[in-house]
């Protein structure tokens, strides 16, 4: 229920661009009034709260209540939330699910309606969303827009079924965000002519601006894996009117150490103007997707943090609704278990099915790079000490299993395994052996979904019943098992900042330039399959 009260302290006006000691007053969860006062002894800051202005919240590995439990603590009252990971897998029954859980707090999420599940016809995924299914899913006032449009061909060919899903949103009154890696110049106005409005894909500067010369609003985007802020940051002086923050992927080891408060003391500690920094995180989401969450005006929700350190961010006490959610690093409300929902087909599988028939030596492999969701590729030796094995499986149905190869993932032994593999949620396993990698592979598939590492036949693995993405457990329970795993993949050689979070991104064929789905070596650049031998 919402609530009411008075709290006094150093008011941040991003609307009015000042800061002055005052009360602000809140009724039924409303503010009905912000005084200006004359004490001086006010020592926090009250402003409004933070906002994920793009998330996946099925890459913390926790249902949306439990990352809602942790985000709070960090300031956060509100994410832009894409459903497509468990969409892939559950299709819209399993929108639906990160809705119903989510409802369980007091938190705000706005969901969207995954636009392109499966994110391509070049690889297997447990479900289909239709046009017809998001018409549905925005008779629900809780999906707020149309997520990621993925498939840039087809908007820039005008594919019919494409362009269908673009009208029904606009004509459902829904913003459409975007997903343009690389585009520039014609491309990038054909793509933005469209009517999408958003692209958290950039990784230079130089793209950014051309985007922004398009009308785009450009998402700083600081994730586990991708990590764009250093290469973006000053945007933040360039265009402050045209920037959001938001982390895209987060893993659950580092959910529970910052969110977008992170990013919002890294811009301030470069120096940018403290009222362009809040906007991007707290009034522009706010603005575009019509959000019904406070930016501490009368007549707003009340919602807004109160901070004890201007320049760390450190979040005191967290407000949604006029009632407090979070203090002193801790939620208000417990853990409560989810329910699950999962979508898995197959069995455990024999060594034998990962051999290579092919006894070719020279090999296009995968070359990924830390920090960048884009690989390049390489025609290497397959002998060469860097390359591993790397292997897709169906996990909805009985069906060949697809290797190739990669570079610069750092094993030097083991294996690890993953059915976080954006977007179809198959499993995805790399290695320097076919008896770990086999035994990772069966560690998941046995738990029905997780991520494995598996070295001379000491397994570990952390069981993500939820769909195969997230775990019914504690968000301290998940977060540590995970650190646990990572440190494991570390041990055995990746120098990697987050390996998991790269291998889950091994079978995303949307992004540049080589992948690999379920049914083959994918070209990112040519939108085909091409050869591993070579």
């Amino acid at each position: 229920m919402p609530g009411s009260g008075r709290l006094q302290g150093k008011i941040v006006d991003l609307h009015n661009r000042c800061t002055f000691n005052g009360t602000v007053e809140w009724v039924d969860g409303i503010i009905t009034s912000i005084i200006e006062t004359h004490d001086n002894t006010a020592a926090a800051w009250i402003m409004p709260g933070f906002i994920d202005a793009h998330v996946h919240v099925e890459s913390s590995m926790l249902p949306p209540s439990e990352f809602a439990r942790i985000a709070v603590t960090h300031g956060t009252v509100c994410t832009v939330s894409d459903p497509h990971e468990i969409a892939n897998v559950c299709g819209i029954d399993g929108v639906r699910y990160m809705i119903d859980d989510g409802a369980r707090t007091p938190f705000k999420f706005a969901f969207g309606a995954p636009s392109c599940v499966p994110a391509t016809s070049f690889e297997t995924a447990g479900a289909e969303i239709t046009a017809a299914e998001i018409r549905e899913l925005f008779r629900d006032e809780r999906i707020r827009y149309l997520s990621e449009m993925m498939n840039w061909p087809g908007v820039l060919m005008k594919d019919s079924a494409v362009c269908q899903k673009i009208e029904i949103a606009h004509a459902c009154g829904r913003v459409v965000d975007g997903h343009a890696p690389g585009l520039r110049g014609e491309k990038a106005r054909a793509y933005a002519e469209l009517g999408i409005t958003t692209d958290h894909e950039c990784t230079s500067l130089e793209e950014a601006l051309d985007k922004v010369a398009c009308g785009m609003n450009i998402l700083i985007r600081e994730g586990s894996a991708a990590r764009n802020f250093e290469a973006l940051h000053a945007l933040l002086s360039l265009c402050p009117e045209s920037v959001m923050l938001c982390c895209d992927d987060i893993h659950p080891d580092e959910l529970v150490l910052g969110h977008i408060n992170r990013l919002v003391a890294r811009a301030l500690a470069l120096g940018y103007d403290i009222y362009d920094v809040l906007r991007a995180a707290c009034v522009a989401p706010v603005r575009h997707y019509k959000l019904p969450v406070g930016t501490l005006q009368v007549g707003d929700p009340a919602d807004f943090i109160v901070v004890d350190d201007i320049a760390t961010m450190h979040v005191q006490e967290t407000w949604i609704d006029g009632v407090s959610v979070a203090k002193d690093g801790r939620a208000t409300w417990e853990y409560s278990p989810a329910s699950e929902i999962n979508n898995f087909g197959i069995h455990e599988i024999p060594i034998e099915e990962l051999a290579d028939v092919n006894t070719g030596k020279r090999v296009r492999a995968i070359v990924a790079h830390d920090g960048e969701l884009v690989t390049t590729d390489e025609v290497v030796d397959i002998d060469d000490a860097t390359v591993l094995k790397i292997i897709v499986v169906n996990r909805y149905r009985k069906a060949p299993i697809s290797k190739a190869y990669i570079k610069n993932l750092g094993l030097v032994d083991g294996a690890f395994a993953s059915t976080v593999a954006h977007d179809s949620h198959n499993i995805v396993a790399a290695g320097t052996n076919d008896v770990d990698l086999v035994d990772a592979i069966n560690a998941v598939i046995r738990s029905r979904g997780g991520i494995s590492v598996a070295h001379a036949g000491d397994i570990g693995v952390l069981p993500l019943q939820i769909a195969g993405l997230m775990s019914a457990e504690p968000a301290d329970v998940v977060a540590n098992l995970y650190t646990e795993l990572d440190a494991r993949v570390k041990n055995l050689g990746s120098k990697l900042r987050a390996p998991f979070m790269t291998l889950s991104f091994m079978a995303l064929l949307v992004i540049p330039s080589l992948k690999l789905s379920d049914k083959g070596l994918f070209d990112g650049t040519t939108f085909r399959f091409t050869d591993v031998h070579v």
